[in-house]
C-alpha cells in the first residue's frame, strides 16, 4: 500500500499538477492540504475521473484538508482537531481506510514569532499531542501525515543558522515535534534514512529549487503497529520541477500489507 502526503497549495489553481501525479505514481491513498477552496469548489469529479473517492473539509483562500483513496470511500470519523471548539480553521481531517486511521493535517505556520501567531500553533500542538496519545491508546494502526510545518532537526533545513528564530524551527516548535515522537510515533523518513539530507518544499524565491535550498516539513508519523509494516519511503522531489507547481513536493510511504 503507497499513501502520499501534499501539500499542494491551492488544489484548483494546482489541478493539472495534481491529476497528472496522481496518474503517474498512482498512490493508494493520498493526504492534501492548502486546497485554498471553499467546500463546494472543491474538484470532486476531476478527482473521480481520475479514480479516486475522497473526503475534504474545505475554507474560502487558506488552510483545507482531504484525504483521497483509489479504493473504498475513506470513513471520515472528523474534520477537527478536538480541544478548541472556536478553532474554524480547516486544518484537519481523519478516516479510516482499510484498517487503517490516517490522520491528515496541515499545523500552522505561525510566523513571525513570538507572537499571536505561534501562540496559536502551540495550542494548535498541545491539542495534537492530546489527540495523538488518544490514537496510540486506542491501539489500531494510525498514522498523521501531512504539512507539519516544522524542520526537527538541522539536517531538515538547508543552513540552519538562518532559521534559528523562525517559527518552523524555533526551540518550542521542535520541542513539541520530539513530544510526539517520544509518545510513541515513528517519523517515517528518518526511520529509514536517518542521516540523509532530505527536503520536501523549496521556496519559489531566490532559485531555492536549483540550488537544493529546501526543508523537510511534510512528514509521516506512524503508531508503533505500522513501523514494522514500513517497507519504502521517498519524495517524489521532480514534481516541484515542473510548471506551475506547488512550492511542496508529495511525500510517501509504502507499508506491506
Amino acid at each position: 500500500m503507497k499513501i502520499a502526503t501534499y501539500n499542494v497549495n491551492g488544489v484548483n489553481a494546482r489541478l493539472p499538477v495534481l491529476l497528472r501525479w496522481l496518474e503517474e505514481t498512482a498512490p493508494d491513498i493520498v493526504c492534501l492540504q492548502e486546497l485554498k477552496a471553499p467546500q463546494e469548489k472543491f474538484p470532486e469529479q476531476a478527482i473521480l475521473d481520475a479514480g479516486y473517492k475522497a473526503i475534504w473539509h474545505g475554507q474560502k483562500s487558506w488552510n483545507g484538508v482531504a484525504i483521497l483513496s483509489r479504493g473504498e470511500l475513506p470513513h471520515e470519523i472528523r474534520r477537527t482537531l478536538p480541544g478548541d471548539p472556536e478553532d474554524v480553521h480547516s486544518r484537519y481531517i481523519e478516516a479510516e481506510i482499510g484498517g487503517l486511521t490516517i490522520g491528515g493535517l496541515y499545523l500552522p505556520n505561525g510566523n513571525p514569532a513570538p507572537g499571536p501567531k505561534f501562540d496559536y500553533k502551540l495550542r494548535w500542538f498541545d491539542r495534537l499531542h492530546a489527540h495523538a496519545e488518544s490514537l496510540l491508546a486506542a491501539g489500531k494502526p494510525a498514522l498523521l501525515a501531512g504539512d507539519f510545518n516544522v524542520m526537527p532537526t538541522e539536517l531538515d533545513v538547508y543552513k540552519p543558522e538562518s532559521w534559528v528564530d523562525d517559527a518552523l524551527f524555533r526551540p518550542e516548535t521542535r520541542a513539541a515535534f520530539a513530544k510526539l515522537t517520544a509518545q510513541g510515533w515513528a517519523d517515517a523518513i528518518r526511520t529509514l534514512y536517518p542521516n540523509e539530507k532530505i527536503y520536501t518544499f523549496w521556496d519559489y524565491f531566490r532559485n531555492a529549487f536549483g540550488r537544493n535550498a529546501g526543508l523537510r516539513i511534510d512528514h509521516f508519523l506512524l503508531s508503533p503497529q505500522l513501523v514494522s509494516r514500513l517497507a519504502g519511503a521517498g519524495v517524489d522531489k521532480q514534481v516541484r520541477g515542473w510548471e506551475k507547481t506547488s512550492d511542496h513536493a508529495p511525500v510517501w510511504i509504502e507499508l506491506k500489507d
